[in-house]
């Protein structure tokens, strides 16, 4: 009923498209496979997720692992 269910979270994709062997991530986007190959498939809500995610690895607070 309202424009925003049309509304689509852009892919981070940067068309560099390289995985990192020591992080797992793309040297582009910082996504890892997993986050790739599911992409189109999850809700805009699960991307918003990824996003926030990837903000993480930008700003380099992931630099010390997964926990």
């Amino acid at each position: 009923m309202s424009d925003a269910s049309v509304v689509t979270v852009a892919s981070p994709c940067t068309g560099v498209c390289r995985i990192d062997p020591g992080t797992g991530w793309c040297a582009g986007c910082l996504r890892t496979r997993e986050e790739i190959k599911g992409w189109r498939a999850s809700d805009d809500d699960a991307k918003r997720v990824v996003l926030a995610v990837l903000a993480s690895r930008r700003t380099g607070s992931a630099s010390g692992g997964d926990a």
